[in-house]
């Protein structure tokens, strides 16, 4: 709807892809999955394939109005990105086996947020896709109090949302199933710990 929108009016379309591009969602970009054609494209984070700094600014060739040199930065052309960001794409993008690892794990996140939520018995909801998920909450104060449960047992995972009320699941693309299958371990027992002693001081 809004890139129909976008159209109608003759406004540019900018997809921030910086955290949800190169993968994440189980295509490279993350708008793949819909009909839509963005004129300006954000990547960014994970594109350097080893944590090192480096963004790109795609756009459609009509809206490249820049002469070289026109419009840079103190902050570019950092030569070691560039060389872990080519082999990250050449390694990980000849064929779709990350693709398909993104999509099979994300299936298994899906599964297992839907179980807690099932298991808990909780006013929440599932949403996201690939491997960026998350349970948004009702009640606000549990996903910070079930961040902090799961640092207990070793399993760093933030909040989300406006209100931090949403647990972010957000993995990395090449985790081995056994661990992403003890992390989403470690998320059940603290779900279930936190609300359990919610439930026990509200009885009370």
């Amino acid at each position: 709807s809004l890139a129909k929108l976008a159209k109608h009016y003759s406004i540019l379309l900018i997809v921030d892809d910086i955290q949800v591009g190169c993968g994440r969602t189980g295509s490279f970009f993350s708008f793949e999955y819909f009909d839509v054609e963005p004129d300006i494209i954000c990547l960014s984070k994970s594109l350097s394939g080893y944590g090192l700094p480096l963004a790109l600014t795609l756009m459609k060739p009509e809206h490249d109005v820049f002469e070289p040199g026109e419009h840079n930065g103190t902050f570019r052309g950092h030569n070691a990105a560039f060389v872990t960001a080519t082999a990250a794409l050449n390694t990980y993008w000849r064929d779709g086996a990350l693709s398909k690892k993104v999509n099979r794990d994300a299936r298994q996140v899906r599964d297992a947020l839907l179980d807690i939520v099932s298991d808990c018995d909780v006013d929440a909801e599932v949403r996201g896709r690939g491997m960026i998920q998350g349970i948004e909450f009702a009640d606000k104060s549990l996903a910070g109090a079930i961040s902090k449960a799961a640092f207990e047992k070793r399993l760093i995972i933030e909040t989300a949302g406006p209100n931090d009320e949403v647990i972010k699941t957000l993995p990395p693309l090449t985790i081995p199933t056994e661990h992403l299958t003890r992390g989403l371990e470690i998320l059940s027992e603290c779900t279930k710990e936190v609300v359990a002693s919610r439930q026990l001081i509200s009885a009370h």
